[in-house]
């Protein structure tokens, strides 16, 4: 009788899964060459890729949101190396059924056969954040025994849902969202591949329609395989015996409209232009419209965080410096918290950059100072705001004539710091706007200073 009769079975891996199966299940890679995403952890010559190819393993977590490929991953590790393979759920397991798989598991890793004979455990928790502290101490003594290679797989920050003594005795792998693109590349697959997708059928499906239930998964590839699945039973079959999937049943299928979009072509930068435009002009009920807008067709949330951040620069910049730490804080935060929740605060910043004071001033500083680069020549340093690190240099005049601003009272110098074919060059111009009135206060003020300094001089 097998040592494992009496526990829960390991994960059963068939070469050719039943045709009942969701075609998720069916999808999953069988090779590290069919995995999709994740390149910084799995491409070529990566360190996670290359232990799985030298069967090579240490204990780890994998930290992601869901449909990333936590689960799949480890699957592929179970069929890539020599190792039992026993899975547990979160949801299903007791501290009993924990106890006697490590019973098991250390018997066999204190038989004394080799690793590459089988005799070595690999123990995979999904969901590993909502197992207790007691369960997760169970496994502890096992880990540090070395009897199992434990990979604990959750979409919650391990930090906080993990006990610290299994968390330092593990490595985190962070896996990001699929892309767009790279969903579409699985769906692409599924209605290709004859053995475990749709490749048997004849089905006619636009790009567009792809992209559509791609965006809507929200980087989970498990609802955009589950969204194709349902529109393909979905579909009647015409006279030519194909199964036409439209926007009106991905609508049906989705309940709710899709609205016109176009990611990579003009209607998106139509789009993204007239929220720009929106939050310059100051007027926030546009800009939370044109937001919403493309949100709700499916944009990268964080696109749009990106180009927030460069909204507070170009059109508020120093009117109102906080508008970048709110436009940053609205980036961490969807990224802590998804979607849709996220969304809000995508919205809060769209609100506070509309009604901010606007200043381009550096902005056109920056543009001046660019052109300014290119067309005039590279003059070197001058030589009193160069730093003598050696006696040679200080022979030479390096640093010579250097003036410390806090040595003078109001904390300003004459000192010219342009190269001499710039001396006198002024590319910074505040608004009255804002904060930016008080900097402006401020620059009129150093220019008195360096003015009257120069004069006595």
């Amino acid at each position: 009788m097998s040592l494992f009769s009496k526990l829960p079975p390991p994960v059963p891996e068939p070469d050719v899964p039943a045709a009942n199966q969701p075609l998720a299940e069916r999808m999953r890679p069988r090779t590290l060459d069919e995995f999709i995403g994740q390149e910084k952890l799995l491409g070529p010559g990566k360190s996670l890729r290359v232990q799985i190819e030298n069967d090579s393993l240490g204990s780890m977590l994998f930290w992601g949101p869901p449909g990333c490929g936590k689960t799949t991953l480890a699957r592929l590790i179970a069929r890539l190396t020599s190792s039992e393979f026993v899975s547990f759920s979160a949801v299903l397991a007791g501290i009993k059924e924990i106890k006697e798989v490590m019973a098991v598991a250390e018997h066999k890793s204190r038989s004394g056969l080799p690793a590459k004979a089988g005799h070595r455990t690999i123990v995979f928790v999904d969901e590993v954040h909502r197992f207790n502290k007691a369960q997760q101490d169970a496994f502890l003594p096992h880990v540090e025994a070395g009897h199992i290679i434990f990979i604990g797989a959750t979409t919650e920050n391990p930090s906080f849902e993990v006990i610290s003594p299994l968390l330092s005795r593990t490595k985190v792998y962070v896996l990001d969202p699929l892309t767009t693109p790279q969903i579409v590349e699985l769906l692409r697959r599924a209605l290709a591949d004859k053995e475990h997708g749709f490749g048997n059928d004849r089905i006619e499906v636009s790009d567009d329609i792809l992209f559509r239930i791609s965006s809507y998964a929200n980087g989970d590839a498990r609802t955009a395989y589950n969204t194709l699945e349902l529109a393909v039973r979905s579909a009647s079959s015409n006279d030519a015996g194909t199964r036409l999937i439209t926007k009106e049943l991905l609508e049906d299928v989705l309940q709710r409209k899709l609205l016109r979009y176009d990611k990579a072509g003009e209607e998106h930068y139509n789009l993204i232009s007239a929220l720009h435009k929106s939050v310059r002009n100051s007027d926030p009920d546009a800009a939370l419209y044109w937001l919403a807008r493309m949100l709700e067709s499916g944009e990268d949330p964080l696109y749009l965080a990106r180009r927030m951040v460069r909204m507070a620069s170009e059109d508020i910049g120093l009117a109102e410096p906080g508008a970048l730490a709110v436009t940053l804080a609205a980036k961490d935060a969807f990224d802590f918290l998804g979607a849709p929740e996220g969304h809000l605060a995508l919205a809060q910043a769209a609100v506070y950059l509309s009604l901010a004071p606007k200043s381009n001033a550096v902005y056109t500083a920056y543009g001046e100072v660019i052109d300014d680069v290119h067309k005039t020549e590279a003059e070197p340093v001058p030589l009193h705001i160069r730093n003598a690190v050696t006696g040679l240099m200080k022979n030479i005049g390096y640093g010579q004539g250097y003036k410390y601003a806090h040595n003078f009272d109001d904390k300003v110098t004459d000192m010219t710091c342009l190269p001499e074919n710039l001396a006198g060059r002024t590319y910074y111009q505040p608004t009255d706007q804002g904060f930016e009135q008080r900097l402006r206060q401020r620059l009129d003020e150093i220019r008195r200073i360096k003015f009257r300094k120069e004069d006595r001089s």
